[in-house]
């Protein structure tokens, strides 16, 4: 915007007070003086006005919506070329498209950061239209995670995609969850856990999958390479045959132990002689829940000693049932309030 002289002071795509006063003039006389648009430049400047063929000294009224289709005449063959450019450089690339498809080192985005990585994923969820696989680890998702899961689950669903999830055990007794579940519409979701399951990862579609890049939750990759994907797919299916409905009880523990089909867990793995971190890393919990477990576990086996625990559970053999509870629940559950 042109800033104006004293005696015209505002921009030359704007109307001053005089400026209509001396329009209104014109349209009533069908011309006025140029010597008085002296204090109204702005009326020649929005052209509104136009010599009069007949005598220089005067000014003709143009009506509005001529002076309008005069302004933006520019505007218009500046979109106009930037349409036609738009157009010529999507056909330029778009055959490129299906040859990145094809390359590893294009199928493979690396996302950073949270933002990118939740706007991403709802978008690929607004899309779904068949099936999203999820597979959690940890036994309690934050309430942000569940919140942002919901969100994106019925954006899905209303896409028309059904959604399983898979959980780990300890899930089993995280509130938040529970209210997850009973939110989402009757038959459209199944939700399966297991002892131990692979890091976090989510399919849509079977077309792309999204796996963490790097410990937390600021870098991930998004994997559209067919071959990948159908691995991962693959995957997914193999644990959820090995996981138990979330509709259903785990298996019962070895009889004369009450123990909790955790403590089974943990059993087992003491047993294969995995230390106490790695034992709470491989389920889901923090090293102090496990401890509170291999504690209760202790106390119910009557154990003075962590190697005394050691051989009470290879003779009790909680350790066998929790590895054969692992793999029983093959059977195909029906959806939570099917």
């Amino acid at each position: 915007m042109v800033a104006a002289n004293p005696a015209h002071p505002h921009g030359n795509r704007e109307l001053c007070d005089e400026a209509i006063r001396l329009y209104e003039q014109a349209l009533r006389a069908g011309r006025v003086p140029r010597a008085d648009l002296s204090s109204a430049p702005c009326l020649l400047e929005m052209a509104l006005v136009h010599p009069d063929p007949a005598d220089s000294a005067w000014l003709r009224p143009v009506p509005p919506s001529a002076a309008l289709a005069h302004l933006l005449q520019p505007i218009t063959r500046e979109i106009d070329e930037r349409i036609r450019l738009t157009a010529a450089l999507t056909g330029a690339l778009a055959p490129l498209s299906t040859v990145a498809r094809e390359d590893p080192n294009f199928a493979i985005t690396v996302l950073e950061g949270r933002p990118l990585i939740v706007s991403v994923l709802r978008e690929a969820s607004a899309r779904a239209r068949d099936e999203v696989l999820t597979a959690q680890p940890g036994g309690n998702r934050l309430t942000h995670n569940l919140v942002q899961g919901l969100e994106n689950a019925r954006s899905a669903l209303a896409g028309g995609a059904r959604m399983r999830h898979l959980y780990q055990h300890p899930a089993r007794y995280s509130p938040g969850l529970r209210d997850y579940v009973a939110q989402i519409p009757a038959g459209r979701l199944q939700v399966r856990t297991v002892e131990q399951t692979v890091d976090r990862l989510i399919i849509f579609d079977r077309e792309v999958a999204y796996i963490p890049a790097a410990p937390g939750d600021e870098v991930a990759l998004e994997i559209r390479h067919p071959a990948l994907v159908r691995y991962l797919t693959r995957v997914y299916e193999v644990l959820w045959e090995q996981a138990t409905p979330y509709t259903q009880q785990l298996p019962a523990s070895a009889p004369g132990a009450p123990v909790t089909a955790v403590q089974q867990s943990i059993a087992r793995l003491l047993v294969e002689g995995h230390v106490d971190d790695v034992v709470a890393r491989k389920l889901g919990i923090s090293v102090r829940t496990c401890r509170a477990h291999i504690s209760k576990l202790m106390q119910t086996l009557g154990a003075h000693s962590r190697t005394h625990l050691g051989a009470l559970l290879v003779r009790s053999g909680i350790a066998d049932a929790g590895s054969r509870g692992a793999g029983q629940a093959t059977t195909q559950e029906p959806a939570p309030g099917a």
